[in-house]
């Protein structure tokens, strides 16, 4: 007995140095052998130097990556972590910015990813990222419905679930009076800061996709999921999402050189571009003639044009005498 009870004892105070180690040491802030009888005293755990040294040993045998340095009296601090600090500002600014997290969950998950962090560590993450004034969601189901609709794919079970849409009041409420959905979801689409389910719909009976967070009253069904042969979402998301709705076409461009990065950000690095002039660069790119399309290349008033084919052209000579 007296020995369960000794190992107790060390089991405690073992598990009180590594959580000290964790909350409160860093690069920046190391501590001592007195800093760490200290907290252990303040716990209510007496031991002595030796036990400090033993300990540590015993955690570093344990595969913790404690660094020590050495002088007159020795510093210790937790040397790598799940994450680092700059990964953890990337992870926290990415969740503060997300339109999808509401800032009820915002401020859930920066606590959480706090803790993975010292306590020095976690006060810099503590800083406003200032958005471009659109609004966050309030819809704090959106996470639990993003849980069903994976392990829905996962398991290649249909769902059925209900819309949302808001009246000219600005009221939300039920699509279609409540209808419920019957769906088969393929994959999740992450498109300009909005969260899309595509797959097949009963109701449409063809592909579809719905935002994420206007679904509600979401169900897993005992269905199989009905499969189509040709869908690829890479393919979809070019289609549907952003300029490219119908068949795809090669355009070429004319646009002036400092909208290169303007063109690499919606055509990714590959694109492929060559000297027009000085001034100038030739762009080809695969896209559908469209209303998108054609409204992207008017926002950079002249500064992009098309070159050909000439069928293009002529679709935005008519888009912009309808525009007149």
């Amino acid at each position: 007995m007296n020995a369960m009870k000794v190992d107790n004892r060390a089991q405690i105070r073992l598990f009180a140095l590594l959580n000290y180690l964790y909350c409160d040491s860093d690069e920046k802030h190391p501590v001592s052998v007195l800093d760490i009888l200290k907290h252990w005293r303040s716990n209510g755990i007496n031991a002595s130097r030796k036990s400090v040294y033993n300990d540590i040993a015993l955690l570093m045998k344990l595969g913790i990556d404690i660094v020590c340095i050495k002088s007159t009296q020795n510093l210790y601090f937790i040397g790598s972590r799940v994450f680092e600090l700059p990964e953890l500002k990337l992870l926290v600014d990415a969740v503060e910015s997300s339109r999808f997290i509401t800032p009820k969950k915002s401020r859930v998950l920066i606590q959480k990813l706090g803790r993975l962090a010292s306590s020095a560590q976690a006060a810099q993450l503590k800083r406003p990222i200032y958005m471009d004034g659109t609004p966050k969601p309030e819809n704090e189901a959106i996470y639990y419905i993003v849980d069903s609709l994976q392990t829905a794919i996962q398991e290649s079970k249909q769902i059925s679930f209900q819309y949302y849409e808001y009246l000219p009041s600005k009221e939300k409420v039920l699509k279609h009076r409540g209808y419920r959905y019957q769906f088969s979801p393929y994959a999740l689409i992450w498109n300009r800061d909005f969260y899309y389910v595509v797959g097949w719909s009963e109701k449409h009976n063809k592909i579809a996709q719905f935002r994420i967070d206007r679904m509600t009253g979401i169900k897993l069904l005992d269905l199989p999921t009905r499969q189509t042969q040709d869908f690829d979402p890479t393919v979809y998301v070019q289609k549907v999402f952003g300029m490219y709705p119908g068949d795809l076409q090669t355009v070429t461009l004319l646009c002036r050189n400092h909208l290169m990065r303007s063109i690499i950000d919606w055509f990714g690095e590959d694109v492929q571009t060559k000297v027009a002039d000085t001034d100038h660069f030739l762009a080809t790119v695969e896209v559908a003639p469209s209303p998108p399309f054609f409204g992207w290349v008017f926002t950079f008033a002249g500064d992009i044009r098309i070159v050909s084919p000439e069928n293009v052209l002529e679709e935005m000579r008519e888009m912009a005498r309808w525009l007149q």
